[in-house]
């Protein structure tokens, strides 16, 4: 990547379980892709949920990755309530499946190409037709399904990150969840590095259509989480309530009591 982490990103950031997330809006993050594209550098931008800060406080490795982004952006809103708790609020949830639309818009009158990367044979394929329709002009440089545990065979991955560089995209939709996304968006980084990269898990099944997004309602109360745990128990149920909810309770108490003892007085101020 030809600019250091956060230095194309030089919005205000707050500090949420001991990650710099950018006090940006949707449409700051299109800037952001126009100012790369301009400059020719390179750049990654992980949207962040809970699960993400539940990785990265476990795991340095995990934090490591996401602190070597240009970016990382609130995707969840218990990050939103942490902010407004912290006093330092950030402006808006920034999430994935509303960044794979406005981006491909960015893309499409910038005349730049856009790349769509992971989810089941056909999907990717889905995605871009969709994101062809909304976007008018929209040009589609590849995209790509690798199987399920691609990423454990080194010649495999090679042979993404090849067809990814061949293709020159200028943006790269990566939707393979976290932080398996993250690492082969590295790995295309040091191959392909004029790109712009987005780690977008189920952006790409959302965009493609074979998964739907929850009512804005739900959204924007927090709720989509929920709504996604009723179409998919068995995938979801472990991860959202026994570890990301556990995690964003605990979350909302830390900031509470980093408000009370940094700035001196109470959470509810």
């Amino acid at each position: 990547m030809t600019a250091p982490p956060h230095t194309l990103c030089a919005a205000h950031h707050v500090r949420i379980a001991g990650i710099e997330v950018c006090s940006v809006t949707e449409a700051e993050v299109a800037d952001l892709a126009r100012r790369a594209w301009a400059q020719g550098s390179g750049c990654q931008v992980v949207t962040a949920n809970t699960d993400i800060l539940r990785h990265a406080a476990r795991d340095p490795a995990a934090k490591a990755l996401v602190d070597r982004a240009t970016a990382v952006v609130a995707d969840g809103m218990p990050l939103i309530w942490a902010s407004r708790i912290l006093g330092d609020p950030l402006p808006e949830r920034v999430t994935g499946s509303s960044l794979i639309f406005s981006l491909s818009e960015a893309a499409a009158a910038e005349g730049r190409t856009v790349y769509v990367l992971g989810g089941a044979p056909g999907v990717p394929e889905k995605a871009a037709e969709r994101l062809r329709e909304r976007c008018p002009g929209l040009q589609v440089a590849g995209t790509d399904s690798p199987p399920f545990g691609f990423d454990a065979d080194p010649a495999a991955v090679a042979a993404v990150v090849e067809r990814v560089r061949a293709s020159c995209a200028d943006m790269v939709f990566v939707g393979m969840g976290f932080p398996r996304q993250e690492q082969l968006i590295e790995r295309l980084v040091e191959a392909h590095p004029q790109a712009f990269y987005l780690g977008c898990g189920a952006a790409v099944p959302m965009a493609a259509g074979v998964v739907d997004r929850a009512p804005g309602l739900l959204q924007r109360s927090g709720l989509e989480w929920l709504y996604r745990l009723l179409r998919e128990p068995g995938r979801l149920a472990r991860r959202y309530l026994r570890n990301d909810l556990v995690f964003a309770l605990g979350l909302m108490v830390s900031t509470s009591r980093i408000r009370v003892t940094t700035r001196g007085g109470s959470a509810a101020d």
